[in-house]
């Protein structure tokens, strides 16, 4: 008798929330589990994954998120989180990406699916993707057709996800569910173990998310995303006044290294509220020359300088430094204190857009954003940066010279006023 007709059963420390067990039990060819954060998606993602390789020994299933970031740090994180846990044995093939399961010597591949054409190939038993509303259709569409193991004893496709609008996943899983497809909702509140841990979890994301933000991601609700301005709670009337500067608190200068037009923001702290004092549009200026305005408006400031701006400004330029290079030389020996917070990564531009729409107004109704009456790019890019229709892709081709000033302001935003994270989301344990 070989190991795979040995064990095909184990138990392991698994206490699943109402939806999560709905989840495990539907019998669909193609299911899906849909919720808020919180709702415990990426626990319900990974032990169906560790299930269907006990369900189906020696055959191969493929774990997927929508890009390799995502994938190593949230999906794989999580599910050898719950393997080490549990002591179940595997190895992990790192070159290849690969996991065996020693109990049933069954496969687990992982898979980025940004890239879908390079799906094609090996039948699999099982699939499984999380973050599926970031991901693009044809990739699930591949992976629907390699579906088709022989040897399997329970063929399916699964995938997790956070509502993000009328899209793909909303009309193939709970509008008019397709023949074979099942979806579970799971509703707000029902994480009775995360709100032991956190009470107040709820309520926090109601002061950092914008009314409609939180009403997708914290209560789960589908929103038509047609033609939505990015910025939507912003208003002239409530927004802008006029501001002056602090000469004592630090000055946050927040670029966006684009080469025409050259733009940047120069705001303040004060207890929380971001105060907008001016912006730099410089057309088909360079790096320098940026530095070199912007000591001419705020050189004597004796508050101290900290930098933000585009992970992609470390890049090195053709001229051999990056452009935070450039930045660093130029004010190297001014006698200015500069400090940098610049990320390894760029934030998803998800967390970003919504750390800024939390700020313009949250979902309590709260303003703690000040924009100056000198910021008219900016104002502008408020008032005109739209998603691209029916998605959540910010339309950058419409016109050229939007969403450059609220981008750089995007980026000081997010790393000073970040939201809390969505516990037991991505890598960290739910139970």
């Amino acid at each position: 008798m070989g190991r795979t007709e040995r064990i095909r059963r184990r138990d392991i420390v698994y206490q699943p929330l109402p939806s999560q067990r709905r989840f495990h039990a539907c019998g669909a060819r193609f299911k899906g589990f849909s919720g808020p954060v919180g709702s415990g998606k990426s626990a319900a993602l990974c032990h169906e994954a560790v299930r269907l390789t006990y369900q189906n020994p020696g055959r191969m299933g493929l774990l997927g998120a929508p890009t390799y970031p995502m994938l190593r740090d949230a999906t794989q994180a999580a599910l050898f989180e719950i393997l080490n846990a549990n002591r179940l044995p595997y190895e992990f093939h790192k070159a290849e990406n690969v996991l065996v399961m020693k109990d049933t010597g069954s496969k687990v591949v992982f898979r980025p699916v940004d890239d879908f054409e390079r799906l094609r190939g090996t039948n699999l038993a099982w699939f499984g993707l999380d973050e599926l509303t970031y991901t693009a259709e044809q990739a699930w569409m591949r992976l629907e057709a390699r579906l088709r193991d022989a040897g399997a004893q329970r063929l399916c496709g699964f995938g997790v996800w956070t509502p993000r609008g009328f899209d793909w996943v909303y009309e193939r899983f709970i509008r008019e569910p397709r023949p074979g497809y099942e979806a579970v909702l799971a509703r707000p509140y029902e994480n009775t173990y995360l709100l032991k841990q956190v009470p107040d979890f709820y309520d926090r994301l109601k002061t950092s998310y914008d009314t409609r933000f939180y009403a997708q991601e914290a209560l789960g609700e589908y929103l038509s995303l047609s033609g939505n301005r990015v910025y939507e709670g912003f208003e002239r009337t409530v927004h802008m006044k006029n501001l002056e500067r602090n000469p004592t608190a630090t000055l946050l200068w927040a670029l966006d290294f684009n080469v025409d037009p050259m733009c940047s923001v120069v705001a303040q702290m004060e207890r929380g509220t971001v105060l907008v004092l001016d912006e730099i549009v410089l057309r088909r200026a360079t790096t320098r020359e940026a530095c070199e305005e912007f000591v001419r408006r705020f050189g004597k400031h004796a508050g101290g300088l900290r930098v933000y701006g585009d992970a992609s400004g470390n890049n090195q330029q053709t001229t051999g430094s990056s452009d935070f290079e450039i930045v660093r030389d130029f004010f190297r020996g001014r006698g200015i204190a500069v400090e940098y917070r610049i990320p390894r990564k760029n934030p998803d531009v998800r967390q970003r857009v919504n750390a800024m729409a939390g700020k313009l107004r949250n979902a309590d109704g709260d303003v703690a954003l000040w924009v100056d009456a000198r910021c008219k790019e900016l104002v502008q890019d408020f008032e005109q940066v739209t998603y691209k229709e029916h998605t959540t892709v910010i339309d950058k081709e419409r016109d050229r010279r939007r969403t450059h000033l609220s981008d750089a302001l995007g980026y000081l935003v997010w790393q000073e006023c970040q939201p809390v994270a969505a516990i037991g989301e991505k890598a960290q344990r739910l139970f």
